[in-house]
């Protein structure tokens, strides 16, 4: 006779799932006409990390520290990029959020991506920038990291992720940077990098 009782692991994942659901539910039915239009163009910006990339241009136009801190900052991108869009979005396929027809507020949504909702690669991306600029710049770390929220915290507004993708996306952006610093440190080597990894 099989038991026929829910695990409580695939309970626990059913649960996060619904109260991530619930929480996107509430963002999308919440009123708020100021932060719309800035937060739709934030989101904008953010694509193929536009703004990132803007930051790290000038930075490296001034030479010494801040240039190596952008290309520390461009490496981890490289990295959270590749790993949300070639490994997590294939692995989880989660769909996107469904956005009606008649959503009260349709002034505040950006095209809606072709590509799997999980983890937030736009989130990943700008994390890992901000996480490893920082450490190199620290009167940066505070700017860039809130730059940073606000792109994730974006890209649950415009209806294009629920919150729990833009938590693994910052959790992949935070792990990215942590790799490439390693590695720019001499810290991690090949063999040592396969270990962080769990190679």
């Amino acid at each position: 006779m099989s038991d026929s009782r829910p695990k409580p692991g695939l309970g626990l994942v059913r649960d996060l799932v619904t109260m991530d659901q619930a929480l996107y539910e509430t963002v999308t039915v919440t009123r708020t006409p100021t932060l719309d239009t800035a937060l739709r163009r934030l989101s904008a910006a953010a694509d193929h990390s536009k703004l990132s990339f803007t930051v790290a241009a000038a930075l490296a136009l001034r030479g010494g520290r801040p240039r190596r801190a952008a290309v520390l900052g461009v490496a981890a991108i490289g990295v959270a990029s590749a790993s949300a869009n070639l490994l997590g979005k294939k692995l989880v396929r989660r769909p996107r959020p469904h956005r009606a027809e008649d959503s009260p507020f349709p002034g505040r949504h950006v095209p809606m991506p072709h590509s799997a909702s999980f983890p937030s690669g736009h989130t990943a991306s700008a994390v890992a920038f901000a996480a490893a600029v920082g450490p190199g710049l620290p009167a940066s770390a505070v700017p860039l990291g809130l730059l940073a929220c606000a792109v994730g915290y974006s890209r649950i507004h415009t209806g294009v992720h629920y919150p729990g993708d833009v938590v693994a996306g910052a959790l992949l952006g935070t792990g990215s940077a942590a790799v490439v610093l390693a590695l720019a440190s001499g810290k991690v080597g090949p063999r040592g990098l396969r270990e962080l990894l769990g190679a």
